[in-house]
């Protein structure tokens, strides 16, 4: 899903696929927050509008 950069912090653009939206966030842990989103866990912003899809990171 992602390449192994040394980075600090992430931005990255989800697609909300339900109403074609698009949420913007940032993370250290891109892994666990994407695991988060696709949970439900992460935002109500998100668990509102499941399937979610990461667009850009």
């Amino acid at each position: 899903m992602t390449e192994d950069h040394d980075v600090s912090a992430w931005v990255y653009l989800l697609w909300c696929r339900a109403d074609d939206s698009l949420y913007t966030g940032w993370t250290n842990d891109l892994d666990r927050r994407l695991r988060a989103h696709h949970a439900g866990t992460a935002s109500r912003y998100t668990r509102s509008r499941q399937p979610v899809e990461l667009a850009l990171a």
